[in-house]
């Protein structure tokens, strides 16, 4: 089980509706397991096959393996398994205590959502794959969230600590993934495609997972559209610019052209071997829940793949439905649930509690559905983490508010100081899980059943 506490959190309130909600949600991420995925994906037989690229070995001199990202080892691991002896050389960078084991590609650990010294160091053991491969290598480079900070890399002006400082001021403002990007692709010496300039002319194979809403092929091989006044215009308009490092802000105002990220002119130019080749989405995560819900007896929709905004917003909006469901038949009869991919966001300002998204959003939704007999939410981080926390998210039902109230929990004013966590370790309704095998933004599940 991915879900390693599911009989717990599905012994009270809405027993049943619990129940359906977690097993949609297990079948789901064990359907997008990374390794099982890589398995299907890279087949080797009279030749290598990943994806829709195919590469006669005899023509290959060298393989190796590097990337970084949360659970990227059961990336590493599946391709261990296909190649074998196959593979010359190989690192990945990990999140702390995180993935699975591996063989002949090496390990290392790093700092996330903020970068750290491991993430430095295992950033610089790829760029020492990166600068001895030939022409006549080929390199599968692993690609999973997380990896930015994982293999960041500072330019060699800028210290780590500025960075990373940086990271942290993206990371409590609540702007989209696209924004903050922007600005951090800028503060690394392989990202926004600079990889793959480090690693001509050998052959480049990504394999990614999408973790973001655009649901395009991301990462340190992939050309940039974006330039280094696109990531001061990000910080002007989140308010950052002022709280920004001078040196980060001198170094932004230089904008030396030699070290803009490339463009897909770039690539062309140098005639640049790179297939990004996306292996896991969200969509395929939603998906496997609305199979899963139909093999149930329950009627799914899927709401969207690509729902951002405010966690809070989107838990209004949410029950809101669930409220129109439940008292009106529409826009869909119960019983059914509704899914929904994608990653919101929370905006953190001054003193605050322990939290993240997908914990917030299911504490606001379970104030909007108290008393409900029917309904039930659960949110939850596909990695298996919520911001800073060990809990993937949070399940709610009708009698949460209730229930709080019992335990003397006060509702409202853990939301505003956004603290979740306390809540939903008080009350017994935190999502904890093994290890995920993949990360692909967040799942909430909407479930309205019959009206009794």
């Amino acid at each position: 089980m991915i879900i390693r506490n599911s009989a717990d959190l599905s012994s009270r309130g809405n027993v049943e509706g619990r129940r359906l909600v977690l097993d949609v949600a297990e079948n789901a991420l064990q359907h997008v397991n990374s390794y099982n995925l890589i398995r299907d994906f890279v087949k080797l037989e009279d030749e290598l096959r990943i994806g829709t690229i195919t590469y006669d070995l005899e023509d290959v001199n060298d393989i190796y393996v590097v990337g970084g990202g949360k659970q990227v080892t059961c990336v590493a691991a599946a391709l261990e398994d296909v190649l074998e002896d196959k593979i010359r050389d190989g690192i990945v960078v990990e999140k702390r205590e995180w993935g699975c084991p591996t063989r002949r590609v090496r390990v290392m650990e790093g700092g996330h959502p903020v970068p750290d010294n491991g993430s430095v160091e295992g950033a610089k053991e790829i760029v020492k794959i990166a600068k001895k491969v030939t022409e006549e290598d080929l390199v599968i480079v692993c690609v999973t969230g997380g990896c930015t900070s994982l293999t960041m890399l500072p330019p060699r002006s800028l210290t780590l600590r500025d960075v990373a400082k940086v990271h942290q001021l993206l990371l409590g403002s609540g702007a989209p993934i696209e924004d903050v990007n922007i600005v951090r692709k800028h503060l690394s010496q392989i990202g926004g495609g600079k990889l793959s300039l480090l690693m001509q002319p050998a052959d480049i194979v990504s394999l990614i997972a999408v973790d973001e809403v655009a649901g395009l092929p991301w990462g340190p091989t992939v050309p940039d559209t974006t330039t280094f006044s696109d990531a001061v215009n990000v910080l002007m308009k989140l308010g950052l610019w002022n709280k920004t490092p001078e040196s980060v802000k001198r170094y932004f105002k230089k904008a030396d052209p030699l070290e803009e990220t490339p463009k897909i002119t770039d690539f062309e130019k140098k005639n640049l071997r790179v297939h990004n080749l996306i292996f896991a989405d969200n969509g395929m995560l939603c998906k496997a829940a609305e199979t899963r819900s139909k093999e149930l007896g329950i009627e799914p929709v899927i709401i969207s793949t690509v729902m951002e905004g405010e966690a809070r917003d989107v838990a209004t909006v949410l029950a809101s439905i669930a409220k129109e469901i439940e008292k009106n038949f529409r826009p869909f009869n119960p019983p059914c649930i509704m899914i929904v991919g994608g990653e919101t966001t929370v905006k953190i300002s001054g003193k605050h509690g322990e939290g993240g998204r997908n914990q917030e959003l299911a504490l606001s939704a379970a104030l909007r559905i108290a008393g409900s007999k029917t309904t039930v939410i659960a949110s939850m981080g596909t990695d298996g983490t919520d911001g800073p926390t060990d809990i993937a998210g949070g399940i709610v039902d009708g009698f949460t508010v209730e229930r709080a109230r019992d335990s003397a929990i006060a509702l409202y004013e853990c939301l505003s100081r956004h603290d979740s966590s306390h809540v939903f370790r008080k009350l017994g309704d935190a999502i904890y899980t093994n290890d995920t095998g993949t990360n692909l933004m967040d799942l909430t599940i909407v479930y309205v059943g019959q009206r009794m």
